[in-house]
């Protein structure tokens, strides 16, 4: 199991992933799109390499924004798995 980021840890983590934003125990981010279908075409990615890290975000879909949520339950809070999935599902996007 992994442990809970520090706050200094987490400040330091989220520079690798500057478009994330730590909100309470979880770190967020919005993606916008340009049609419903490339939004579902990205939560389908994100669904497969969540499914092979075994760490699985929040998903909400509104029209053509995907938002994403980070949080290891387990612990109760932002752990390294977070900052590692928090990367991978970046190299989708950017």
């Amino acid at each position: 199991m992994s442990e809970l980021l520090e706050e200094e840890e987490l400040t330091s983590a989220l520079k690798k992933c500057p478009e994330w934003e730590y909100e309470k125990k979880h770190i967020t981010r919005t993606i916008e799109f340009e049609e419903f279908m490339e939004g579902i075409d990205f939560v389908n990615d994100v669904g497969e390499i969540s499914e092979e890290a075994q760490h699985h975000p929040d998903i909400m879909i509104k029209h053509t924004k995907v938002t994403l949520k980070l949080t290891t339950h387990d612990v109760g809070g932002v752990t390294a798995l977070d900052i590692q999935l928090a990367q991978r599902i970046d190299n989708l996007v950017d």
